[in-house]
């Protein structure tokens, strides 16, 4: 019916670390090749140059100057983000350990040789030591985020009720809805400006992904363990791959593969692999595996109803949360001395015109 919905060695040894990744590659010849300073932190032609080619790398054309500096600008925005979150992780002390960084890139390599890892990283255009620091950038800011707004969000009893009592129609379900969860595994290449670690990048690749998983399931793992690890569908990855709450009426248009196989499955059961197929050009878009955590009849739904007060408490987390790091987001800017000479720079070519 409804379901949680969910939207982003020594601590010295980590803070030298931290340095370095900040620091790497930030040796410019003179000023001209500093693009922004972040406090005494300066961001460099070569990083925004990197990055460009990353994110543009087998674009069918080359994008027009316009675009190709708006580009330039919003990536050189999420550097300067980047860095007031990486200052202040480690003004507070909460930076990824080694630990948590060779547990993620282990995750990461888990269906892969490491042939075709190291492939992978020459295609996203990164070295493995580049590759790692990206997780330990991640992870940090993931524990900053955690500490300063995860942690101060509460949602009390009273203020659920007071939200179901507001809502109370949006939880009349007018027919049976399945509950579903899924783990998708894409054949397409990862997308320049989303990077999905460890991403299957061919059928092939897809095909020996997903079978790993299934092989997984059938030896007891759970399903939302495993679709956190290695579902690509990052969006219900991240909640364990569930689904929002599928109308009894809306299956028949599901592709064929997909509603047979939630039709033969009782709950708590999950499917073989079903192909995802484009019905026009026949190509392979990737693998599933779904699971029927259960079907609910039509109703209305009381507060007692764990689903319920489930969404509830997940709907007022995101509203507080995206309040809270819209203002956090505002404050660390305030803090903090930035200067943006390529927005600069682009004004004056402007103006000159």
């Amino acid at each position: 019916m409804i379901q949680t919905l969910k939207r982003w060695g020594s601590v010295s040894s980590i803070s030298l670390a931290l340095v370095f990744l900040a620091s790497g590659c930030n040796h410019q010849n003179s000023d001209t090749d500093v693009l922004a300073k972040v406090n005494s932190y300066k961001v460099t032609r070569s990083e925004v140059d990197k990055a460009y080619q990353r994110q543009t790398a087998g674009a069918p054309q080359k994008p027009l100057l316009e675009q190709e500096r708006a580009m330039r600008l919003q990536i050189l925005q999420q550097m300067i983000n980047l860095q007031l979150y990486l200052q202040k992780a480690e003004k507070l002390g909460v930076l990824a350990t080694d630990e948590e960084v060779e547990s993620r890139v282990s995750q990461d390599k888990a269906p892969y040789t490491k042939e075709e890892f190291a492939k992978k990283l020459q295609e996203m255009g990164y070295t493995e030591d580049e590759y790692r620091q990206d997780i330990r950038r991640k992870l940090t800011i993931d524990k900053l985020l955690n500490k300063e707004i995860g942690s101060k969000v509460t949602i009390s009893d009273v203020d659920i009720q007071n939200f179901y009592n507001q809502n109370k129609a949006q939880f009349n379900v007018i027919e049976p809805q399945y509950l579903l969860a899924h783990i998708y595994v894409s054949s397409l290449p990862n997308v320049p400006s989303s990077q999905i670690p460890g991403k299957a990048e061919s059928e092939t690749q897809a095909f020996e992904k997903i079978r790993m998983v299934h092989n997984r399931l059938d030896s007891g793992e759970d399903f939302a363990l495993l679709a956190q690890k290695y579902s690509e569908d990052v969006d219900t990855g991240r909640n364990g791959g569930e689904l929002q709450p599928l109308p009894e009426s809306s299956l028949k248009e599901r592709d064929a593969p997909t509603r047979e196989a939630i039709l033969k499955l009782k709950p708590n059961q999950y499917s073989d692999i079903i192909k995802i197929v484009n019905p026009a050009t026949q190509k392979v878009l990737g693998y599933r595996i779904v699971k029927l955590l259960g079907k609910e009849p039509a109703g209305q739904r009381g507060l007692n109803d764990p689903n319920v007060q489930q969404f509830i408490r997940t709907q007022l987390r995101n509203q507080r949360e995206q309040l809270l790091r819209q203002a956090y987001d505002e404050v660390v800017r305030d803090g903090a001395e930035i200067h943006n000479y390529y927005a600069e720079q682009i004004v004056k070519d402007a103006g000159q015109k």
